[in-house]
């Protein structure tokens, strides 16, 4: 399988109309792969929070539109990360969006740990609470975003739900970068799976952001890892390598504290 992870420099001066336009004609370019992801709100800023009222869409909105005809244009499987949106009801959520290679939407993913703190997205949005996995050819999808990843027993339901790759769109602090390639790490060792980490690059509010987008194997092998500023990170691996190294060595069968049944 082949996987494109685009590290979008979220430019401030930049408007949103432009900036979904430039994204996809990157993903339009990585025609050829299976699955192409994007980081978490990269339509404003993670740490832009004044703007995520002003700029949040319904669903089936703006961002979904263009990201869905890239999508079927490309041919491609599309994680098109986050946007914050507008439920008809009233509150704001942290949404994921999931395209196929025709165009549909396979799923959206209501980010379900929000940071902040009592600040931030943690009061500004509302907090999701379903998990999310999305059946591909040759593998299945668990969804996460961001500060998520800080939440082991959320990638413990996803496995238990079937996933074998863990997809985490981020707008990650540079100050917590160490976090970032540790927790993905740790992640991917202890469910044995594989773990696709995209992170945007540039500065969201003032906040310098991490970038170096991961993917990491099912032993916990960074695969690859992009550097600061904005750049594409083409991976490809062997889904077939989860079930091999499950079977290697069974550490999932040897659990003693199993969680609930998985939220669908």
């Amino acid at each position: 399988m082949r996987a494109s992870l685009l590290q979008i420099d979220v430019n401030e001066g930049e408007s949103v109309e432009s900036r979904r336009g430039r994204v996809a004609s990157l993903v339009r370019e990585q025609a050829g792969a299976d699955l192409v992801v994007l980081p978490e709100l990269w339509t404003t800023g993670a740490f832009a929070y004044e703007g995520f009222g002003s700029e949040a869409e319904p669903l089936e909105g703006p961002t979904y539109e263009v990201m869905a005809k890239a999508a079927s244009d490309a041919g491609v499987w599309l994680h098109a990360g986050s946007i914050p949106e507008r439920d008809p009801d009233g509150p704001l959520y942290n949404t994921s969006l999931v395209f196929s290679p025709s165009g549909e939407l396979a799923a959206a993913y209501r980010k379900i740990h929000r940071f902040g703190f009592d600040k931030g997205e943690a009061v500004l949005m509302a907090a999701g609470q379903d998990l999310v996995t999305v059946r591909l050819p040759g593998t299945t999808l668990g969804v996460a975003t961001c500060y998520d990843l800080r939440f082991p027993e959320l990638f413990r339901g996803l496995v238990d739900a079937g996933a074998e790759t863990l997809v985490v769109p981020a707008g990650w602090p540079e100050r917590r970068r160490a976090h970032w390639t540790l927790l993905a790490q740790a992640r991917a060792v202890e469910n044995q799976a594989f773990v696709l980490a995209c992170g945007t690059a540039g500065t969201h509010a003032g906040v310098p952001q991490a970038g170096h987008s991961i993917v990491v194997d099912p032993w916990g092998e960074v695969l690859a890892q992009a550097g600061a500023g904005e750049q594409v990170l083409t991976v490809e691996f062997d889904p077939g390598r989860v079930a091999l190294t499950r079977d290697q060595f069974p550490a999932l069968k040897d659990r003693m504290l199993g969680l609930a049944a998985p939220r669908r």
